[in-house]
């Protein structure tokens, strides 16, 4: 299987680019609030058809992970792991609010501390390569005694024909101080960070090409430029290449 063939295409046409104005349309202020602000998201119209109305017959591919508002001030949240939307315990996506296939959404991704592990890969290898290198990351964690604290995340950092290069990062609470000395490759830095434009995806691995070309054909459209990498948080778990309950947060970065 080779995926992703819009985003060859288009890390190409990043190089020829040049700066243009991101067409986000304004949402009217949210009421002063106490609490701290989450990371923003603002939803912007797509010039693209959506993706195809799921088959009535299939189940709906479940929402993805999110976390709880933070606790009141002098409440302590030590220990307590972060809660999705159905208030069972889970890991928390970048951003709070869930995005929706077919929607574009201009957000703030924060800088989370995370665990970081390089590779490459063949485009039809990717997702157990990708299973791999996360559980890796998870174990080297392990014995350090340090809990993930977000959902795992891909950045593509090249891509051509044949597959990728990858940095898998899993997000901690804090990376443990002093640095431990770098093993099997692991290392600890942030996540990506800054203004993003976020494209949902929800459906099978190998199906994923459709909501890049959405992406590209939006980005297009609106003459915006972004780096040359792109985001893959994985608010479900990778299982197979053909798992439609997948749910996938891709984020382009804006220059």
């Amino acid at each position: 299987m080779i995926r992703l063939r819009p985003l060859v295409a288009l890390s190409a046409a990043l190089v020829l680019a040049t700066a243009g104005p991101i067409a986000a349309q304004q949402q009217p202020a949210p009421p002063p609030s106490t609490a701290p602000a989450p990371a923003q998201t603002n939803p912007l119209p797509t010039t693209t058809a959506p993706n195809p109305v799921a088959d009535p017959d299939k189940s709906a591919a479940p929402a993805p992970q999110q976390s709880v508002a933070p606790p009141p001030a002098g409440q302590s949240a030590a220990g307590t792991p972060p809660a999705t939307s159905t208030g069972t315990p889970g890991r928390p996506t970048l951003i709070e609010k869930a995005g929706e296939p077919g929607d574009v959404d201009e957000v703030t991704l924060p800088a989370k501390p995370a665990a970081i592990l390089s590779g490459k890969t063949k485009w039809e290898e990717a997702v157990p390569n990708l299973k791999q290198a996360f559980a890796r990351i998870e174990a080297d964690l392990a014995k350090l005694g340090v809990a993930p604290a977000g959902r795992p995340l891909a950045v593509f950092t090249r891509t051509d024909d044949d597959g990728f290069e990858f940095e898998a990062m899993v997000p901690v609470s804090a990376a443990p101080s002093p640095a431990p000395a770098e093993t099997d490759g692991l290392r600890f830095g942030t996540t990506p960070s800054g203004k993003a434009l976020r494209f949902a995806h929800k459906g099978s691995y190998e199906s994923i090409d459709s909501t890049y070309e959405t992406l590209t054909a939006y980005l297009d459209a609106k003459d915006i430029v972004v780096q040359d990498r792109f985001v893959e948080e994985y608010a479900t778990d990778l299982k197979d290449s053909t798992d439609d309950s997948l749910d996938v947060n891709i984020y382009a970065l804006v220059k």
